[in-house]
């Protein structure tokens, strides 16, 4: 159970990390200190229903159909040898780098339709909860444990990012942290892939 657990925040603080629209917004707010404990509650809820759609989802699907855990073994292993691809490209390439410009959320109405629209009509999203995590949490036992995790591991993301933007603000403005993140990333999923193709 702690095994499964402890994949599914690793692959899901993976997953989240990387960035991306939402978390760019969820940073720049996070910078300018507004509106963040709402914004981040709005994020992980939202992460974690569709983790739990995604595991309860994938697991009536291998119980009707069992060929289907090696399709998503194997399906899930290359997407994360590709998104670890993606990410070391990254690194070389060295394009990363956040500033906190922009406009402003204004109302806090304004800010949260901004940020369920950046979530629920961003498809990257449903691939990383619904399917990925939901197809990988089918390789463990317990695949319960798996989804608690990635959904800790959404909560933990999104809190450590909105209240510890102004700390890190010296390093999110840095290319050169996008480069080192970008690497862990990848060693990341690349390690994860290697686990799902030759197993512990």
């Amino acid at each position: 159970m702690l095994e499964a657990g402890l994949a599914g925040f690793a692959l899901g603080f993976s997953l989240i990390m990387a960035i991306g629209a939402q978390n760019a917004f969820v940073l720049r707010q996070g910078l300018r200190g507004e509106y963040v404990l709402p914004l981040v509650l709005t994020c992980a809820v939202s992460d974690a229903v569709l983790i739990t759609a995604g595991v309860a989802g994938f697991g009536a699907l291998v119980a009707a159909n069992p060929w289907a855990l090696g399709f998503v073994r194997w399906g899930g292993a290359a997407f994360l040898f590709v998104y670890g691809a993606m990410n070391f490209r990254a690194a070389v390439q060295g394009g990363g780098r956040l500033e906190d410009k922009g406009r402003t959320a204004g109302s806090l109405r304004g800010a949260l339709t901004t940020c369920l629209l950046l979530t629920w009509a961003n498809p990257h999203v449903y691939l990383d909860t619904v399917v990925l995590l939901g197809g990988i949490s089918a390789q463990y036992e317990q695949a319960w444990a798996f989804g608690v995790g990635a959904a800790l591991s959404s909560f933990a993301f999104f809190f450590t990012l909105g209240f510890g933007a102004r700390l890190l603000r010296p390093v999110f403005t840095s290319a050169r942290a996008w480069r080192g993140l970008d690497v862990v990333v990848g060693v990341t999923m690349w390690a994860i892939a290697a686990k799902l193709i030759f197993g512990t």
